[in-house]
């Protein structure tokens, strides 16, 4: 793009910057300065990148200046910081993730379905990748008419700090194999997905496929879908390092690294409701009325915060 271009496409939101939003009562706007200091920052990298030594690169390195002292100066708002993240902040920057996101669910769903049919026609491909003790465990649970008698073994409290430390781990592993050029991440997400399919075989076969779905969803729904989206946030890391377009690809890379460990961080919460949902209420015997009510309402909030939402804030967004 010609420097004379960019200038005009982007000068009126560099002027409304330069008059330092404020609320009503005078004070700065933390969620404005937020989203100022992102569009601005991104602004100055590509100046940087295409005119180094131009009058509009000092200009935006003056204005950036300016916009971090007045984030600094808001930063004894702990909670209106911590609130502009997750209103505006993460989705935000999610929004621009959304193909990956289709991608990362799309080579987990292909796993999924391959591990069914690999579970369909070998009879020993479940306990290949489920592992003999579990699949002998489970077959002892179903003689007794319990096949989900695992989620009763063990105290609650050691299973919640065990299972939400655990998806934890997977999730910023899947994220941190970003890094092998989105290769890791894909074959996290792939073996996750294999996992799934061969597991749900495993009950269908034995005619148990819905008591599981109604037992297991109700903290899968959020366990499964952070898992997608930390596959969708190394690949934004690994993508970053492939495609750097009109970034040089080391900023492209510190850009990729910045917005997919947000999106990681972002991930912590589900992963902490998930690990309560499996340890505490996963272990009851719920009406399905009950069990389907909180699939659903963990299926629409996934649907809604990290879909729905990013979309309506970024149109709302645009000039």
């Amino acid at each position: 793009m010609r420097e004379a271009l960019f200038i005009k496409r982007n000068s009126d939101k560099w002027r409304d910057v330069e008059q330092n939003p404020t609320t009503t009562d005078g004070r700065p706007d933390p969620d404005e300065l937020v989203t100022n200091f992102v569009e601005l920052t991104d602004d100055l990298s590509y100046a940087r990148t295409f005119y180094p030594d131009s009058n509009v690169t000092r200009y935006l390195n003056g204005l950036t200046a300016q916009m971090h002292r007045g984030l600094m100066q808001n930063r004894h708002n702990d909670r209106g910081r911590f609130v502009t993240f997750w209103k505006y902040e993460l989705p935000l920057l999610f929004r621009q993730s959304h193909r990956l996101l289709a991608i990362a669910a799309g080579i987990f769903l292909a796993a999924a379905i391959i591990g069914w049919v690999s579970a369909a026609h070998d009879n020993t491909f479940v306990r290949l990748i489920l592992g003999d003790s579990y699949v002998n465990m489970t077959l002892e649970n179903i003689k007794k008419g319990d096949p989900l008698g695992v989620y009763n073994s063990s105290d609650q409290s050691t299973m919640f700090v065990q299972i939400t430390l655990n998806n934890i781990y997977v999730a910023f592993r899947t994220f941190i194999f970003g890094l092998f050029a989105s290769f890791g991440t894909m074959a996290m997400l792939f073996y996750n997905g294999i996992m799934l399919g061969a597991f749900q075989y495993f009950f269908h076969e034995r005619g148990l496929l819905l008591d599981s779905i109604l037992k297991i969803w109700v903290h899968g729904t959020l366990e499964i879908s952070a898992i997608i989206i930390a596959g969708c946030a190394g690949l934004t890391v690994g993508n970053s390092l492939l495609f750097p377009g009109t970034y040089s690809r080391l900023e492209s890379f510190k850009r990729g690294i910045k917005q997919g460990l947000k999106i990681a961080i972002g991930l912590v919460p589900i992963f902490i409701m998930a690990g309560f949902l499996e340890s505490f209420i996963t272990r009851l015997t719920l009406p399905s009325v009950v069990s389907g009510g909180i699939i659903l309402s963990s299926a629409a909030f996934i649907i809604w915060y990290f879909i729905l939402y990013p979309i309506s804030l970024n149109r709302n967004n645009q000039p």
